[in-house]
Parts: structure tokens; C-alpha cells; sequence
């Protein structure tokens, strides 16, 4: 299928501004001339697309003469570090945004909507911002809460599999598994021997266990952490049905699996020990360089297989937003920047860098070939699950639960309906707690 017929083109009616706004010989420089000097703080991860945009800084802080200071954390510090300084009115002033943050970070009125900073610094508003050029899933996804937007899409990604072309063709296959079943049932017997894997599932304890181990095998199966009414769906039968059968397909992981996270499932990957992984788009780069890959030759790129509920990828990635407590020249060059990392005329460069950009016009550009990602991406931005980790301000607090629990059970120290018994009664308390039972808070993930 051409990427062409692939991009979408309907984003949340928010009222946003548009170019409309702006006069046509618009230029980042002069737009940034009052705010020349300003420092802007923000948080970034030790992961590519932020090396990508970091390496690019020197010509946005060069025209505008705006000063961007970078706090570099890993991902498990980045939001409590985040929350710290908001609630103590510190000077970060660009919120980043995981996917599962942006309630908790908009409920508390720590970020400010896209169309007041627009309506608030009209002259800083590029007049090729163009919203409707993002995914609208990711865009709505990553930057929207309760049909407002807050934040542009930055560093997003979603799961694809990941294949040794050179391991599969010499067990006989000539391509990836198109089921989850398949994985499994054929392509796991045929894969696993001579201390070499079939497939390696991140699940390390801690988001890695949430995101990327729990969720991923609840979706394709039809199931869900939740019900329309808010209470536990754990123990339905197509739950049920994707955590048993990710303890089956442990038979075909290496040992230790609770252990590996994202670092370590890529490089058992990148080193051939293992033919098959479901990981981020973002680690692309990682996994096709001759210099931190001995099977850079043999990596090929297709969407997640599909489960009886169909291809239901994971969803990760983040926003940028401008920090409410930040004073006016603060949120006005932190606009600036945000949109000039996310913009289109970055999109290319910040691609070539080991980013992922979020702009469907950069994937209709010729000279792609390199990234054999792009086609399972694009495929897998059509119909993803925006809620695959709820995105409301109790997720935090639900997620250690979800660790916790979710181990156990591939650990075989309780069954898949006990841990799911134990997750959804503590879930709903903590939902409970919050007020969603008693109607004090919209039923919103």
C-alpha cells in the first residue's frame, strides 16, 4: 500500500490557530528578536531523538539567540524530577510528556493549551505550523486531553517487530509471522535452539513491565485494563486469553526475561542471540549501525503481528508543552523552540539524525529507502490504541500495581486470573480514591 494512502488528515477540532495568524515573510528570527537572551529549561532522555534534536540546537539558538538548557535524565526520574518542579513553581519551563502523563500534567494546570499560547504570542505562531500535517492519532494521542491540545508531538514511535531476516530464512521462512499465534505455534519451535531465541519481550519491573510487556498482550486479544464503566477488565476472557498466552510464549525468551529492558532485549537482538523483537521505532538506528549491531545486514521491519482482535500496536512516545510557570518571555521562546523541533522543515533532518517525526509530509518524501521502518510505522499510526496505557493522572499509582503484579506472574508465583484479581481490585480503589465511582471525575484515560 503507498504511504500516501496511508496519512490521515482529521485532527480534534480545538479552535487552534492557524497560519492565518501570522503575516507571510514571517521569520523565526525576527519573531524571536524580544526573547534574544532568554534561557528556556527542559527536560530530555539519554535516548536518539533527543541527541537528534540536540544536535541540531546550534542553528535555532544561532538565529534566535533563545538559550536552550538541557536537564538530561533517565526515563525513571524524568516525571518525578518534573512534578518536583512544578509543584515547588521551579524553572523548567517546556513540560515533556509521556503518553500516559499528559492527564495528570494538564488536570493539574501545569501546562498551558496550544491555542492560548497561540491567541497570547500571535507574532510567534509560524505560519507553517500547519497541526493537520501531524498524525491525528498522535497528535490527539501524545498532546490532547479531554478534547483540548496541549502539546505537539516529540520523539514518538510505535511498536514494530523487528526481525533477523538472515535467521528466519535459514529456519526456512521467507518473512516475519503475521499472527502473534504464528510467532508462537511455528516461527518459536523453529527459532529456539543452540542457546538462540525465537523472541525477547521486554519486562523488566518498571514501566518497561506496563508499557511494553502487559499491555502489548492485552490489546490484540481484545482485552483492556478497563471497562466502559471504569472497573476492572482483567478477568475477561480475551484479558485472560493475552496473559496466558504471554506465559506460554516465554517458552521461547531467553531465561531471565523479568530482567530485560529496552537496552537489554535490543542488544540481544542487535548481537543475534535472539530473531525476533517487538521494540520502538526509535531504536531503529540502533539496531542497523555496523557499529553497535553485528547483524546490521540481516534487520528487516514489519508492523506488530496480529492478535483475534486485530493489529493493535503499542503507543509510546511524548509531547512538548509550555510550562505555565514560566514568566512570558520564557513561554514565548518555548514556543518558538517547540515549534521549530516539531516543524516541518526540521522533520528530514531530525529523521536522518535517529529521530522519528510526527509529520506525515516528511514520509511522503522520496529518498526513504534507508528507513525500512517508515511502512510499518505509518501502517501502525492508523489504528493504535490511544488509551493502550490510560492516560489519566492516577496512572502512576496504577502502573507500580500493574509492576508489580504483572511479574509475579511471569514468574509463575501466582496465576494469570490471581494477578489480574489483585491488579483490578487495587486499580478500582485507586480509582475509586480519585472519584470516578462517585461521578466527581469524568470517566476520561
Amino acid at each position: 500500500m503507498r504511504l500516501r494512502h496511508l496519512l490521515a488528515t482529521t485532527v480534534l477540532s480545538t479552535g487552534l490557530a492557524t497560519a492565518a495568524l501570522a503575516d507571510s515573510d514571517w521569520s523565526l528570527a525576527e519573531a524571536a528578536a524580544p526573547y534574544a537572551g532568554t534561557t528556556v529549561d527542559v527536560v530530555f532522555l539519554l535516548r536518539p531523538g533527543y541527541e537528534a534534536i540536540e544536535a541540531m540546537l546550534p542553528a535555532f539558538e544561532e538565529e534566535t539567540g533563545i538559550k536552550i538548557n538541557i536537564i538530561k535524565h533517565p526515563y525513571e526520574n524524568a516525571l518525578g524530577e518534573q512534578v518536583r518542579d512544578f509543584v515547588a513553581q521551579g524553572d523548567l519551563d517546556i513540560a515533556l510528556i509521556d503518553l500516559v502523563w499528559i492527564g495528570n500534567f494538564a488536570e493539574n494546570e501545569w501546562i498551558v493549551p496550544v491555542d492560548e499560547i497561540q491567541a497570547k504570542f500571535p507574532d510567534a505562531v509560524d505560519p507553517d505550523l500547519d497541526m493537520d500535517d501531524f498524525f491525528p492519532l498522535v497528535l490527539n494521542a501524545f498532546g490532547g486531553w479531554n478534547d483540548t491540545i496541549y502539546g505537539l508531538p516529540f520523539d514518538n514511535y510505535s511498536g514494530l517487530l523487528f526481525y533477523n531476516r538472515c535467521m528466519l530464512e535459514e529456519a526456512g521462512f521467507d518473512g516475519p509471522p503475521e499472527t502473534w499465534a504464528d510467532l508462537k505455534d511455528v516461527y518459536g519451535p523453529a527459532l529456539t535452539k543452540d542457546g538462540k531465541y525465537a523472541y525477547a519481550l521486554q519486562s523488566k519491573r518498571n514501566e518497561t513491565q506496563s508499557a511494553d510487556s502487559f499491555a502489548r498482550m492485552l490489546w490484540p486479544f481484545g482485552g483492556s485494563f478497563l471497562d466502559d464503566e471504569f472497573r476492572s477488565n482483567l478477568l475477561s476472557d480475551e484479558s485472560q486469553a493475552g496473559l496466558q498466552f504471554r506465559q506460554e510464549l516465554m517458552a521461547y525468551m531467553p531465561d531471565g526475561i523479568v530482567a530485560y529492558d529496552h537496552a537489554e532485549t535490543v542488544n540481544a537482538f542487535a548481537q543475534g542471540d535472539v530473531a525476533m523483537i517487538t521494540e520502538w521505532s526509535a531504536f531503529y538506528s540502533t539496531v542497523v549501525s555496523p557499529e553497535t549491531s553485528s547483524v546490521a545486514d540481516c534487520v528487516e521491519i514489519a508492523p506488530e503481528p496480529m492478535g483475534p482482535a486485530g493489529r493493535k500496536p503499542a503507543l509510546g512516545g511524548f509531547s512538548l508543552a509550555v510550562a505555565s510557570q514560566a514568566d512570558d518571555d520564557e513561554q514565548a521562546a518555548a514556543w518558538l523552540f517547540i515549534q521549530w523541533a516539531t516543524s516541518k522543515a526540521n522533520a528530514r533532518e531530525y529523521l536522518e539524525r535517529g529521530g522519528v517525526p510526527a509529520r506525515q509530509s516528511v514520509y511522503q518524501e522520496d529518498g526513504l529507502e534507508d528507513f525500512k521502518f517508515v511502512p510499518a510505522l505509518v501502517e501502525s499510526w492508523q489504528d493504535g490504541v490511544p488509551e493502550f496505557r490510560p492516560r489519566f493522572a492516577e496512572w502512576p499509582e496504577i502502573t507500580e500495581i500493574v509492576q508489580e503484579w504483572g511479574t509475579r506472574m511471569m514468574l509463575g508465583e501466582v496465576t494469570t486470573e490471581e494477578g489480574a484479581q489483585e491488579i483490578g481490585t487495587r486499580m478500582e480503589a485507586v480509582l475509586d480514591a480519585a472519584g470516578y465511582y462517585s461521578g466527581d471525575k469524568p470517566l476520561a484515560q
